[in-house]
């Protein structure tokens, strides 16, 4: 059995989402999973603050992020969380439809992990998807102090 980690999800379109959910699911990846809608919810997860003020001061272990959402854009969500010396560690994923070389570009000057262009194809999303999960909640070792 996957070991418990958190992973927030953070993308605007719920087809996308159901999408992530399932093939996490599949490993059994999605059940330390919170989703949010945008990157100003995403802030205040992070944060704990606005609706999250109340909730566990735990971090994720990962963030799964869109490029593109309403509100607070997904570049300034990762430029927050990489400027920040509590959050900087975690682990932040790009999940964009876009491969425009601006965006790679911008994503990984503002220190993103990874990035990953979301598959047209229903099943090639599904794996991967699966591929991130696993790589980033099983295979990677986080820092000692994440």
């Amino acid at each position: 059995m996957a070991p418990t980690k958190r992973i927030l999800l953070v993308d605007d379109n719920r087809k996308d989402v159901e999408l992530v959910l399932d093939a996490l699911s599949e490993h059994e990846l999605s059940q330390s999973t919170t989703v949010v809608r945008d990157g100003a919810d995403a802030l205040d997860y992070l944060y704990h603050r606005g609706r999250f003020a109340d909730t566990a001061k735990e971090l994720p272990d990962l963030v799964l992020l869109d490029l593109k959402m309403p509100k607070v854009d997904g570049l300034e969500v990762l430029r927050q969380i990489k400027s920040d010396p509590e959050l900087r560690r975690i682990p932040v994923v790009m999940m964009s439809s876009s491969r425009e070389q601006m965006d790679l570009s911008r994503s990984y000057d503002s220190g993103v992990n990874s990035y990953v262009v979301k598959p047209i194809s229903f099943q090639k999303f599904l794996e991967t998807i699966s591929r991130v999960g696993l790589y980033w909640i099983l295979a990677n070792e986080s820092p000692p102090d994440a």
